[in-house]
């Protein structure tokens, strides 16, 4: 499954506090949300193109990726799955695990 590949690919970046929403129902965007944080802006960066790679290699096309180049909060859509890649500041900032609080977190990292 795709969201356990991107998952393990920005965990394997070091990516912390990784966190993956069921959003089945909650939001026309995505089925699944994957949000974590990276302490600097070259990891921030590493983990995106990892989760890319890592897409690419499950034969999953990126149908858009933005804010790479700031290395703020890089947002990689895959389809079903939405990775959001943050600046651990931003993170805190931006805290989208209170503005989706409804959504159940699936444990993809030990499954």
């Amino acid at each position: 499954m795709i969201l356990h590949a991107v998952t393990k690919a920005a965990d394997d970046k070091r990516a912390e506090n990784i966190t993956a929403l069921d959003m089945e129902g909650i939001s026309p965007v995505a089925d699944y949300f994957v949000i974590c944080h990276g302490n600097s802006d070259k990891q921030v960066q590493a983990i995106a193109r990892e989760v890319k790679d890592k897409a690419e290699e499950f034969g999953v096309g990126i149908k858009r990726m933005e804010g790479f180049d700031e290395a703020r909060w890089v947002l990689i859509d895959i389809g079903d799955v939405v990775v959001h890649v943050f600046h651990r500041d931003e993170r805190v900032y931006y805290n989208l695990e209170r503005l989706w609080g409804d959504a159940p977190h699936v444990d993809v990292l030990t499954s």
